[in-house]
């Protein structure tokens, strides 16, 4: 069956809206020429049809935030600000164009939550943990993922869990949460296999005199350790070797492109691609209106997939009834999936959905770790001491091992806090609803049906009033001193990396092995890290960049999003091997 192109998809979707106006017009026009004798002219009539659009969507607009405040006076709540036209747009210096400074001047102006209008559509933004806990877990049940996200989305991750609600997202849940035992997140002989021959690139790569990009090494290690863990085969992206500095002449010579890297880079592009729809909102259809830009990415991920999926079913349906269902040590995720359905499309998309997840995730934080390693040589001898204390220079670390490295882990959380994989998240209202007031003798927030939730841990984990006075500052320490319990202990909701409540991440735990484990590996054999972006100007943050609101002045790193955080450019580096020790 023919699937529409998006803008014919919109237009057949919304053709209501585009109908009305002109409609009602023209009815209005007929009445007052039957009834009272009005003889209107034809190019009044046309001139009346084009101005009904704006005369009915502000009188609707009008009209809206209207019901909302009854509404709200009926639930003993009330709206939370709104922000001002003339606030939402950026500065016409350069230094101040910015996302991120927008959004904290937009906190410091009207509070941590508030209402902001996008294409005359209003959209509730929250950095407040007492709401995004009521969201998240007290009231799971008011919010939905909503069918703006799931149609911005489904061209990319399908009916996947990540972009299913309901029944459907019940079930995908179920499907995969026993897949991640402990057992099998702490078999760790994935994790070394593929860290070791990444490592070993990097250091043939550095003895020649070229800058890596970790970022780009990182991606690979965890595509191909993601791969293996879920397929039980790996798509090798490492064999396709590291890329040189663009600035070196050897980068001209990078020309050929074999599959593994072909599906990573392709898989990047339809992240991104999906990512930007977000900004033309329920509109994205008219930005790609003859062809699904996502679409267009997803012919060389399944050529990937699409083997390997085929080739699992053909071998299950050759075993029939002897299949065994119960789930093994030895089961991939893929062969869990096929215990509990035969339909081709819920498998595939709950892989990619959970490829996504646990590619980008440990390859964000691993990045930006390696970035605020460099910058901070103290923090970077420190780890490295306990590493040996605990591991030595040479053996592969255990599950216990790296629980016991309290250090390595307040490495990682202060990574994840200033910059979570997710930075910023979104619901949608399934009813009218509130969420509870911040301050005593505060009346609620209202929130009305429909309404789209917009949440940014980012923002939230950089407030000075949650974290303390050096909130901008990296400082793993404050995972294990006194202001744990000044700070995170009272308020657990401060920090949510991997999200909260039923929702939360199911991989939370593999995410964090395999970042430590990479972790170790590395500071085993390297013992000094320098951070070097001007071998790529892409990755050289533009002047005022290090200046904003959100940053405490030592930014070097240029923070891009698509679906999750990554380095633009990437996050080149320089690294001095240890010495035996």
């Amino acid at each position: 069956m023919a699937v529409l192109p998006p803008g014919p998809r919109f237009i057949l979707r919304n053709v209501h809206y585009i109908v009305t106006p002109p409609a009602l017009t023209l009815l209005a026009i007929n009445i007052a020429s039957r009834f009272f004798g009005v003889t209107v002219p034809t190019w009044a009539v046309v001139i009346l049809s084009l101005v009904s659009f704006p005369a009915i969507l502000f009188g609707y607009l009008a009209w809206e935030e209207r019901r909302w405040r009854k509404a709200a006076a009926a639930h003993g709540a009330t709206l939370p600000p709104i922000v001002k036209k003339r606030d939402v747009k950026t500065d016409n210096e350069p230094e101040k164009r910015f996302p991120r400074d927008m959004i904290f001047r937009l906190c410091e102006k009207y509070g941590y939550t508030f209402l902001i209008e996008i294409f005359f559509v209003k959209r509730f933004f929250t950095n407040e943990p007492e709401h995004i806990k009521a969201i998240l877990a007290t009231d799971f049940g008011s919010y939905e993922k909503g069918p703006g996200f799931r149609e911005q989305m489904r061209s990319l991750l399908g009916v996947g869990v990540f972009n299913a609600d309901g029944d459907m997202w019940k079930f995908h849940r179920s499907m995969t949460r026993p897949f991640f035992s402990k057992d099998r997140i702490s078999h760790f002989d994935i994790f070394d296999r593929h860290a070791m021959d990444a490592l070993q690139q990097m250091k043939t790569r550095l003895k020649e005199g070229y800058a890596v990009d970790w970022q780009d090494l990182v991606s690979r290690f965890t595509m191909d350790s993601a791969t293996e863990f879920l397929f039980g085969q790996d798509v090798r992206s490492l064999a396709a070797g590291l890329p040189y500095p663009p600035t070196s002449d050897m980068a001209r010579m990078q020309t050929f492109k074999p599959d593994a890297d072909e599906f990573s880079s392709t898989f990047l592009a339809a992240q991104i691609a999906s990512s930007k729809r977000g900004r033309f909102q329920q509109a994205w259809g008219l930005n790609e209106f003859w062809q699904d830009k996502v679409e267009a990415q997803k012919a060389a991920i399944d050529k990937l997939i699409n083997p390997i999926l085929t080739n699992a079913l053909r071998q299950k349906a050759e075993k029939g009834a002897n299949a065994d269902e119960k789930v093994s040590e030895e089961d991939t995720l893929l062969s869990q999936l096929l215990k509990v359905t035969d339909d081709y499309n819920i498998i595939h998309d709950e892989i990619i959905n959970i490829l996504l997840a646990g590619r980008d995730t440990t390859a964000c934080t691993l990045t930006f770790a390696v970035y605020r390693l460099a910058e901070h040589p103290d923090v970077l001898r420190r780890l490295r001491e306990e590493i040996l204390s605990v591991v030595g220079p040479t053996r592969r670390p255990t599950y216990d091992d790296i629980r016991n490295m309290k250090y390595l882990r307040a490495v990682i959380n202060e990574t994840l806090r200033l910059y979570p994989p997710v930075p910023v998240n979104i619901r949608c209202a399934l009813k009218d609803t509130t969420l509870p007031s911040t301050h005593p003798g505060e009346k609620p927030l209202f929130v009305p049906q429909g309404m789209r939730m917009i949440y940014s841990v980012f923002v939230m984990h950089r407030r000075k009033d949650l974290w303390g006075p050096d909130a901008l500052k990296f400082d793993p320490d404050r995972f294990l001193d006194e202001r744990v319990q000044k700070y995170l202990t009272p308020n657990p909701f401060i920090f949510l990396p991997f999200n909260a409540g039923p929702r939360i991440c199911l991989g939370q735990q593999f995410a964090y092995n395999e970042a430590s484990f990479m972790l170790v590996r590395l500071l085993q054999q390297f013992s000094a890290i320098a951070f070097v972006p001007e071998v790529a100007p892409e990755s050289v943050i533009p002047p005022g960049y290090a200046d904003s609101p959100g940053s405490d002045g030592s930014d070097r790193v240029w923070i891009g999003s698509h679906l999750t955080m990554y380095a633009k450019g990437g996050l080149w580096v320089k690294m001095s091997e240890a010495q035996d020790e």
